[in-house]
């Protein structure tokens, strides 16, 4: 047998769909690649499929090579370091060859702060084996893995699809059983009432949207819907605090907040209103003694600390004051001491406050650029806190802090195989001047010795939505690049959140394409500072990123010699224009509406990467998406490389859909290793770097 040769790229159909809003009739010849169960529309996929695998036939040495570095440079047997909740040590482990990781236990001594780190653990109770579970699926992931205050209960959801509709179950942890308990469809997150007794879950509609808390009797089939948000903008979640005193409803939209409070202990009393939503105004609720915190953002665009009464919520007393620049992101409570996770001069920090006590201090860090926060840290009453540390060159490192003396502990840091040495790399923070003379961060790591002349391959990433920022951290698959002499570097576009809320604002709704400019001039300056040139530099981004990716396609063809495109949002006019798609109505806060708005309509149409590809010389494309994808559906690549092809022929683009996995991609490590080789193996090839 012989691999069939295929003549050149499939062709799809052209079957001309009309649309019309505002007065404007736009023709969509590829709208049937939406309809996911015609089979003309597998066929489709699989043709790209079998011609992504004949284009990049020559690459499978190199895709091996670069997975063998991976799992070479991994351990594979490892384990997490051990948090303490109550009477037992928590953890997770690996083993080498297995896909998924493996949730255990173990007794901990009265007194023991000291995380039990040796391989053997006597007494250890295998809490649930992702291997055992995942046993003849092509897929797997956990959508809640939450155990009782007591310790005797776990609740755990599990997905086989990749589509992220869980099914919810209950396993007693005394006797090993898994209870007849079962609900289906249930969104991520779980919460446990203080008695052990009621378990609490959300539900989604029909678009997807989490909208209604429900109360489940454990042991029973007893499920009673305690909330239901009606308003399409908004979405529900529910946690148990740190203090395990009450059972907190979060209800919010992209830019508004509502909060509910359940006493832990009175699982079945009506859910009490912290503060009623007001447009525009964001808070969250923490639970400390006999107060609730609550982070906002009334009248503090980087947002403010106050507090109200447990016994009668009401008036908000402030406790740190709006401070511009200094954008407020979280607030940890415990016992004695709080946790103020923040973000100043485009970095990460972290600020400790003694209760009682108007004392408070920075952590400071030795490393120019880098990110940290907070770990899991469950327990309330305790002297030091876990935390997570990585930068460019820093393999993630877990600390635990003590909160008054403010020594850190090193337990962990993530082992690298192989030899590595992080003084073989340097990292730099550089900036770029945007179009309207603002100054956009850069993070650039690069093994040392490498030439600024321009001559170097050069990868660059980004995202810039959701005021969701991508700081600087460390990857093992990275080094496959970095040891082959490529430059990698992050773009802070406007629209994330790394320089606070205003560079969040500036791109989105009618300031998006802010974020577009924003990397082509990052772009720019990287070859204007000869760390690379236009002809070896490939641009990565996945998901809003993949937006990106499509957006500066059609912005600034000739700036980059290929674009990496993860499961890419390319067509969200279309998208947003049908309510009935998953996420699409809460999503009009970050976009704005084009249904009721005629500006908005217009503004999208001119920067969504679909409608506007034109006969351009694109670079060479790959875009990646999944099948059972939730967030960005399969057909916008599908549709975007169809008309791509149709419309500038002389290009290079390819089409890789897995057909059974999620917005995620493969939920198995060493399938995810393998996707990361071939998108790896892709970009070297390009960037002449192979």
């Amino acid at each position: 047998m012989f691999p069939v040769t295929i003549e050149g790229p499939p062709s799809a159909r052209q079957e001309p769909t009309e649309r019309t809003f505002h007065g404007d009739t736009v023709t969509d010849e590829f709208a049937w690649l939406m309809t996911k169960d015609d089979p003309a529309t597998i066929a489709h996929l699989e043709a790209e499929n079998a011609w992504t695998d004949q284009a990049t036939a020559h690459l499978e040495g190199l895709r091996e090579t670069v997975f063998q570095e991976i799992k070479a440079r991994t351990q594979e047997t490892d384990l997490s370091v051990p948090s303490r909740k109550g009477d037992f040590w928590y953890y997770t482990r690996t083993e080498e060859g297995k896909q998924y990781g493996i949730s255990c236990r173990v007794p901990a001594a009265p007194g023991d702060t000291t995380p039990p780190m040796d391989a053997e653990k006597p007494g250890e109770q295998v809490l649930l084996d992702g291997n055992v579970l995942a046993e003849g699926k092509d897929f797997f992931a956990l959508g809640t893995f939450d155990v009782s205050p007591d310790g005797n209960w776990l609740a755990y959801s599990t997905d086989f699809d990749g589509d992220e509709r869980f099914t919810l179950r209950v396993k007693n942890l005394v006797t090993g059983e898994v209870l007849a308990d079962e609900v289906t469809d249930v969104f991520y997150g779980s919460a446990w009432s203080a008695d052990n007794s009621t378990l609490f879950y959300i539900t989604v509609d029909e678009a997807w949207r989490p909208d209604r808390v429900w109360r489940h009797t454990v042991g029973t089939n007893e499920n009673t819907m305690i909330l239901e948000e009606p308003d399409e903008r908004f979405w529900v979640g529910i946690e148990l605090t740190r203090s395990e005193k009450f059972l907190v409803i979060d209800v919010q939209s992209k830019i508004t907040s509502e909060v509910l409070v359940i006493p832990a202990d009175q699982p079945t009393a009506e859910p009490t209103l912290i503060a009623e939503r007001r447009q525009g105004v964001e808070y969250s609720v923490e639970h400390h003694g006999h107060r609730f915190l609550i982070l906002h953002n009334h009248e503090a665009e980087d947002f403010a600390l106050s507090w109200t009464s447990v016994d009668n919520p009401g008036e908000w007393v402030e406790m740190i004051p709006h401070q511009p620049g200094i954008r407020l992101e979280s607030v940890d409570a415990f016992a004695r001491h709080l946790v103020v996770s923040l973000r100043k001069d485009g970095l990460t920090g972290l600020r400790v406050l003694i209760d009682g006590s108007t004392a408070a201090h920075d952590v400071e860090f030795p490393e120019p650029i880098y990110s940290v926060g907070l770990g899991g840290n469950p327990e309330y009453d305790t002297a030091s806190v876990r935390l997570s540390y990585t930068s460019l060159v820093s393999p993630d490192s877990v600390y635990d802090m003590d909160l008054n003396t403010r020594v850190m502990t090193l337990r962990k840091q993530k082992p690298v195989l192989g030899g590595y040495r992080a003084e073989d790399y340097e990292q730099f923070r550089e900036w770029a001047t945007a179009e309207d003379g603002t100054r956009i961060p850069i993070s650039i790591v690069a093994r040392k010795g490498v030439q600024r002349d321009g001559s170097a391959p050069a990868l660059l990433y980004g995202y810039g939505s959701y005021e969701h920022s991508i700081d600087p951290y460390f990857s093992i698959a990275r080094l496959s690049l970095l040891d082959r002499g490529v430059v990698f570097a992050i773009a802070h576009v406007r629209g994330g959140g790394e320089m606070g809320r205003q560079w969040y604002e500036q791109g989105k709704m009618l300031t998006k394409k802010n974020t577009f400019t924003d990397f082509v001039s990052v772009a720019e300056a990287l070859v204007r500072n000869r760390w690379t040139s236009a002809s070896r530099l490939v641009a990565r981004g996945g998901s809003a990123g993949g937006l990106l990716m499509g957006a500066i396609a059609n912005l600034a063809p000739e700036a980059f010699a290929g674009i990496l495109a993860e499961v890419p949002f390319v067509d969200p006019l279309t998208s947003i224009l049908d309510p009935s798609l998953p996420l699409t109505v809460t999503e009009w806060e970050e976009w704005g509406n084009p249904l009721e708005s005629a500006e908005v309509y217009e503004y999208m149409k001119s920067y969504s990467p679909y409608e506007n590809v034109a006969k351009l010389a694109y670079p060479k494309i790959l875009a990646v998406t999944s099948l059972n994808d939730t967030r960005v559906l399969y057909h916008e690549p599908a549709k975007w490389i169809a008309r791509l092809r149709a419309t500038a022929p002389d290009g290079n683009y390819l089409l890789k859909t897995e057909m059974g996995a999620g917005h995620a991609g493969p939920s198995g490590r060493y399938d995810a290793w393998k996707e990361e080789a071939f998108n790896l193996a892709w970009a070297l090839d390009v960037m002449g770097a192979a």
